[in-house]
């Protein structure tokens, strides 16, 4: 701002000040006014009002910079009843649009929860109300350089205000700031948010109760809620003649605060961090009886167990969660950061807990099933060490113990069978069935599936992985129930149907019979080897993106392939050009592969760019299925990548019978099921070259 007291002559000065800058590149939000102007616009512009506030002159005629800050200020305390719930609406419309800074493994780290514009809005509260002092806003200054510090380096390397830390710019930032690797740099802004989030909820809580005044507040005595707990003016306190000594006082405040859906009063979080017990080892059952309602709350939990850890204590009740605390996870498909993730999962497994017979048991296996994350090895292998030991502190039973064992060691097992496997191959599903060995655990493994996928990401719980899932769990039920004498052989119903509509199609002379209903795709053909490369070739040429499929083949030889598609143009495809290069390339009369390769150079440069792209992955195993080999593939996505296997394994002889296929994010997860030409699995002694070729075809090392 340009601050004058009238000059005539001040459109000339301000341009001799604004081009020079504009003239270097650099952006400038701009403004010419008398104080009388400035005063005016905040008065009814909010942001005016906030930026002023945290004005200060640095050239010219400081008095008079200095005079205009000072009425702001004045001028914001009296309008402080009007101003702050506008300001109040205003944070939460920005949290809920941008999500929380700590938590997300791409931040907004100006607009989200816990960001710059949150350190700024509570120094607002401060300068209008009694009951927040700007002092304590020095607690925040740390974590608000933290923020600042890698907003600016973004800001450098962007060459533009982009606040959002994506993650291929994280290893840059956390370099030229000096952190060890981008992990260390998303724990520090991770912790920075969280601290800000928290010290501004509770000044915000402090600024509502003042707001409201004594009747809003709803004065009127305490309500007891257990021993030792009452709520009180809104929030969970603890009595005067709370026990500390009680080693389930931390875990019953929590709940109760959960379970009433209010914040636990700065008082009581004073006092059970100065001295409230730990549970101990092994815990009381009211320790455990109490995590469990707090668990079972439901989104309520959250700010909960937020406060618990800002304070220290969720490190108290349990010493292992130290290990995941702001850990991110440096994968497109997650999120939120691991601590935020178990609790997420606990928050959807709370919604499925009417559905099994053992919800306590549901409930912490949904919390910790990815503690072993915050440890060496395998996140597996660690965690169901982590559950065995914490199950049995806890005060579970043997028996149930080893179920929460079963629960983290296969929490993966029936997402990655659903969408990997045969589920029409009794293989498959005598394996699954194996490894859960109960009705009861796999109800369990059914809904812990549902909650870790919902609480991973939108695309994680997908209608068609849902539908997968629950057929699986269909089978293996049935398979249970026989006691594994049979598994359900018939193929599935689209499958049959699509089949039986091709029939007439292809015995009329055409090469192919198309189905759509968009996004989702069925081609049936003749079967021969290379269809299925030929079809998932020609979708890359209509811009298509292959986000998952499934393929079968009829005994009399009539080959199914059902895809759900993404367009790259954001239109669907036109279907009588699309049906035409099908049709042409089932009869080998396009030129595939160069007008593929094509494609590559002309868009390859344009996909976005994915932070740590892991190296491709084949395994070939001839145990997992009864009749075929499969080829488990896991790479990059990119363009045609499915063209580019299927084409591999079509050139080595082998014929697609049955396939899996997803899209996890920036991953492709495929599962063939191949045999060669004489429709038997492949020989052993090709193990290797099978793995090559599809390598070498991806790119990667062989």
């Amino acid at each position: 701002m340009l601050l004058h007291g009238g000059r005539k002559d001040v459109g000339d000065v301000a341009e001799r000040l604004w081009y020079p800058i504009w003239d270097s590149g650099l952006s400038l939000d701009h403004s010419v006014r008398t104080s009388k102007q400035a005063l005016a616009v905040t008065e009814d512009d909010l942001k005016a009002a906030l930026g002023l506030l945290d004005g200060r002159p640095f050239a010219g005629d400081l008095d008079m910079g200095l005079d205009l800050v000072e009425r702001v200020r004045t001028q914001w305390g009296r309008r402080a009843r009007r101003a702050l719930p506008e300001l109040s609406t205003a944070m939460e419309e920005r949290h809920q649009k941008f999500g929380e800074v700590a938590f997300l493994l791409e931040p907004e780290l100006k607009e989200g929860r816990g960001g710059l514009r949150d350190v700024q809005a509570r120094a607002a509260a401060a300068r209008a109300t009694p009951v927040v002092d700007v002092d304590e806003g020095r607690a925040l200054v740390g974590p608000n350089e933290v923020l600042l510090a890698a907003r600016v380096e973004l800001h450098r390397r962007a060459g533009k205000a982009a606040d959002r830390l994506l993650l291929q710019e994280q290893d840059a930032v956390a370099a030229a700031l000096g952190y060890s690797d981008a992990d260390a740099l998303m724990r520090s802004v991770s912790a920075a948010a969280r601290t800000i989030a928290f010290e501004c909820d509770d000044a915000w809580r402090r600024v509502q109760s003042w707001l409201a005044g004594p009747r809003g507040r709803g004065a009127g005595g305490d309500r007891p809620l257990g021993a030792g707990l009452a709520l009180r003016d809104g929030s969970v306190a603890l009595t005067p003649d709370a026990d500390l000594n009680d080693r389930s006082l931390i875990l019953r405040a929590a709940a109760a605060a959960a379970l009433a859906d209010a914040p636990l009063s700065a008082a009581a979080l004073d006092r059970l961090a100065g001295g409230a017990a730990p549970p101990g080892d092994p815990w009381p059952d009211e320790a455990r009886h109490a995590l469990v309602a707090l668990l079972g709350a439901g989104p309520a939990l959250l700010p909960v167990v937020e406060a618990l850890d800002q304070r220290g204590l969720l490190a108290r009740v349990l010493p292992e969660w130290t290990a995941v605390r702001s850990r991110p996870q440096r994968n497109a498909y997650h999120r939120f950061t691991v601590d935020r993730h178990l609790w997420e999962a606990a928050t959807e497994a709370s919604a499925l807990a009417r559905q099994v017979a053992r919800p306590d048991l549901l409930l912490v296996a949904a919390w910790l099933h990815d503690l072993g994350k915050g440890y060496p090895g395998d996140h597996t292998v660690a965690g169901v060490a982590l559950i065995a030991r914490i199950g049995a502190r806890m005060g579970f039973d043997g028996a149930d113990v080893e179920v929460l064992v079963k629960l983290v060691r296969h929490h993966l097992l029936l997402a990655d069978a659903a969408t990997r496997r045969d589920l029409s191959d009794e293989s498959t599903i005598a394996a699954v069935a194996g490894a859960v060995g109960d009705q009861t655990t796999l109800e369990l493994l059914s809904a812990l599936t549902e909650a870790d996928s919902k609480a991973t990401g939108s695309t994680a719980w997908s209608p068609w992985k849902a539908e997968l899932v629950h057929e699986l769990v269909a089978r293996t039920t049935t398979y249970l129930a026989d006691g594994g004498a049979h598994a359900d052989d018939e193929r599935r119903p689209l499958a049959d149907a699509a089949v039986a509509r091709a029939r007439g199609t292809l015995d009329a002379g055409a090469a192919v019979h198309v189905e759509t209903t968009w996004p989702e795709l069925v081609v049936a053909a003749r079967d021969h080897a290379g269809l299925f490369a030929e079809v998932a070739g020609t979708l890359s040429l209509h811009g298509l993106s292959v986000l998952a499929a499934d393929v079968w083949t009829s005994d009399d030889g009539v080959a199914v392939d059902w895809f759900r598609t993404e367009s790259s143009f954001g239109t669907e495809p036109e279907r009588a050009a699309l049906e035409r290069d099908l049709e042409a390339a089932v009869e080998g009369r396009i030129a595939l592969e160069a007008r593929l390769a094509e494609r590559v150079r002309t868009y390859a440069s344009r996909r976005t760019a994915v932070a740590r792209r892991a190296a491709p992955r084949v395994l070939v195993d001839n145990e997992a299925s009864a009749r075929a080999t499969l080829v488990e593939v896991r790479a990059p996505d990119g363009i045609a990548v499915l063209y580019r296997i299927t084409r591999a394994l079509a050139d080595l002889g082998l014929d697609v019978r049955h396939a899996k296929v997803a899209t996890l994010g920036a991953e492709v997860v495929d599962a063939f099921y191949v045999v060669d030409m004489a429709g038997a699995k492949v020989d052993v002694s090709r193990r290797q070259e099978v793995q090559r070729a599809v390598l070498t075809a991806l790119g990667g090392p062989s």
